[in-house]
């Protein structure tokens, strides 16, 4: 696949494709692309309904400009952990990022976490966090307490009584059964609207079905994360381990 960022000519085949009702991966595929490329590349620039090549090639231009005046490589780039790349750090970020906003996340609490979930402490103070997204405190204080909304985040005091922001083990478990229980809160309107349409009416019948579909995916999405919760506290296998 190719490298390097896209050229305006293969943005410009992005929003042809969009127009034409195509999907991120087909889109992907036609240019060559990874589909994480494609998605990273319309959601950063106004989303599925307001992508123009143009303007995303300007902004994409402006936003490398910024970052080689804040962020010049040498001595004065943020060492990383472990040897990583922190280039490649950094994209991988904007990839998950990306995603997480696909998935209908607002951008700022996308962002923050991202940021927590790609630490290895899995925890930031409220001022890392705007150091590091380089936002306001009130942005990161909005994303937390939505975040957290959620169940995605949770907060503790560390031994120098400063608040910290952590994504834990049982944070996607967390979440998960609170999507669940909010598909359950659908499901019990639903059928308070059956008995105000009156149950042989097509209103009503609708409502019914919506009801009974809700109820199954509530339930299986429950006992899916019941079952699996034990996989977020197990320690993956290395290749060792699985030639052993």
């Amino acid at each position: 696949m190719p490298g390097g960022r896209l050229t305006q000519p293969e943005r410009q085949q992005i929003a042809l494709g969009l127009a034409d009702g195509l999907a991120y991966a087909e889109i992907a595929r036609r240019l060559d692309r990874p589909t994480s490329t494609v998605t990273r590349e319309v959601m950063r620039n106004g989303g599925p309904t307001a992508y123009r090549a143009d303007l995303a090639h300007r902004a994409t231009e402006r936003r490398a400009h910024r970052r080689r005046q804040a962020a010049p490589r040498g001595a004065d780039a943020p060492e990383q952990a472990h040897g990583r790349d922190a280039e490649a750090v950094r994209e991988y970020e904007e990839t998950f990022t990306t995603v997480l906003m696909a998935s209908g996340a607002p951008k700022m609490m996308s962002r923050v976490m991202a940021c927590l979930t790609l630490t290895d402490t899995g925890s930031l103070t409220a001022s890392e966090l705007v150091q590091r997204l380089k936002v306001s405190p009130a942005s990161v204080s909005k994303a937390i307490a939505f975040a957290e909304s959620q169940g995605f985040v949770r907060r503790e005091r560390d031994e120098r009584r400063r608040e910290r922001y952590v994504v834990d083990d049982d944070v996607w478990y967390e979440s998960t059964m609170a999507s669940a229980r909010s598909l359950a809160q659908i499901v019990e309107t639903a059928r308070q609207g059956v008995g105000v349409l009156g149950p042989d009416t097509p209103a009503a019948a609708r409502l019914e079905n919506i009801a009974r579909f809700l109820d199954f995916v509530s339930e299986s999405t429950a006992r899916a994360a019941e079952q699996a919760r034990e996989i977020l506290h197990t320690k993956p296998e290395t290749p060792s381990d699985s030639t052993t």
